[in-house]
């Protein structure tokens, strides 16, 4: 790393820690008092089907569209355009659904610079509506929304060093109550080569780290939080409003990091890759999770990956804090689009499918769609 890079990686490390230290309030204080009591679960909950393959190990090497769930530097290595659609069968039984949709956009003469946006909703179908005085229901049914819409922008400051920055809009609603805030995501990525005179092998070693979900408590509100009361005296009923208690965001932060091994004999090719990532997520309100994966990638047309998270009581199904047990697994195809007559083409077109093991339901399953438009053959 030479002294301009290990400025820019040290000014882009304490970015990170002064948005946290202007907007954590102690969120990230972790207090086994406090675990199961944030709002906005989903936005912890990982809907992509190729990053959640391996267990969200690659915080250092994530790249694209996806990085808005996990580390909003890895958008700066958007090569040129990207689409990605994603639909994940959550805890199979249950009947929800995950919806995600990226786009992600490289803008600038430099192309250091890339904007995009996402989209996250959940599909909860419909629930009977039960009132104390009609328990059993049969008044109809409501359905839950979920959903939150990012903006982000990352940003390559080296070759070796990208930033990124997300601001989130967070919405959650029934018919008559609704809650609605606002979180920021942060990160760093770093890449450098353990052989600098390599001809094939670049920017095996990577490292990463994001700070997720800060900003201010979200209160709930709307008419569901009001009852009729009789008034002493007065002989009348009046609706009066039940203040909602707030709740804090789901923050949290993740430090990891990967490298590359080369299982090529040849030194001028590098078909068979083979990178080992590891990840610790630290979390305010449930414990703390390290995972481990592997993915193997021929020719970057096929992939298989694994992970497995740790967590503090897991194997145990008394002390276990998640229906996920850690196991998890994920596949990609992605096709060429260039054609042989044009080497500057590096288009692709990908289907990614991730599992992720449960108990009880019957595990998680998310499907992947992604079309990368890269006609200049950016690197």
């Amino acid at each position: 790393m030479t002294k301009l890079e290990m400025k820019n990686f040290v000014k882009s490390i304490l970015l990170v820690g002064f948005v946290m230290l202007l907007t954590s309030n102690n969120s990230l204080a972790s207090d086994e008092a406090r675990f199961g009591t944030a709002g906005a679960p989903q936005l912890t909950i990982n809907g992509w089907a190729r990053s959640s393959g391996w267990g969200n190990a690659n915080v250092g090497g994530i790249r694209g569209a996806e990085s808005f769930f996990f580390n909003p530097a890895g958008l700066a290595k958007t090569a040129q355009t990207e689409l990605v659609f994603a639909r994940t069968a959550w805890l199979m039984g249950t009947g929800i659904s995950i919806n995600n949709v990226a786009f992600t956009q490289n803008i600038g003469k430099s192309g250091s610079d890339v904007i995009g946006i996402s989209l996250m909703s959940y599909e909860i179908g419909n629930i009977n509506i039960t009132t104390v005085q009609q328990p059993d229901g049969g008044l109809g049914t409501y359905r839950p929304s979920f959903m939150n819409l990012g903006f982000g922008y990352g940003k390559k400051f080296t070759k070796s060093i990208s930033g990124g920055i997300v601001a989130r809009i967070v919405q959650e609603q029934i018919p008559d109550v609704r809650m609605v805030g606002v979180c920021f995501d942060a990160g760093v990525q770093y890449a450098a080569s353990s052989n600098p005179n390599s001809k094939v092998k670049k920017d095996d070693l990577k490292f990463g780290i994001s700070l997720r979900n800060i900003g201010p408590n979200m209160r709930p509100s709307g008419d569901g939080l009001t009852k009729k009361s009789t008034i002493q005296g007065a002989g009348y009923e009046s609706s009066m409003f039940s203040r909602a208690d707030e709740v804090q965001l789901p923050s949290l932060i993740n430090i990891g990091g990967s490298y590359d091994f080369k299982l090529d004999k040849d030194p001028d090719v590098f078909f068979n890759r083979l990178t080992l990532a590891a990840n610790y997520n630290f979390n305010a309100f449930s414990p703390n999770l390290t995972t481990v994966g592997l993915e193997y990638a021929y020719k970057e047309i096929f992939m298989i990956r694994t992970g497995y998270n740790f967590q503090q009581g897991g194997f145990n199904y008394e002390t276990r804090n998640d229906a996920l047990t850690g196991f998890c697994a994920g596949a990609t195809v992605e096709i060429p689009l260039g054609g042989k007559g044009n080497s500057d083409n590096k288009s692709t077109l990908a289907v990614d499918y991730s599992y992720r093991s449960t108990n009880p339901f019957n595990g998680v399953h998310s499907f992947g769609l992604r079309i990368n438009i890269d006609s200049k053959g950016h690197k």
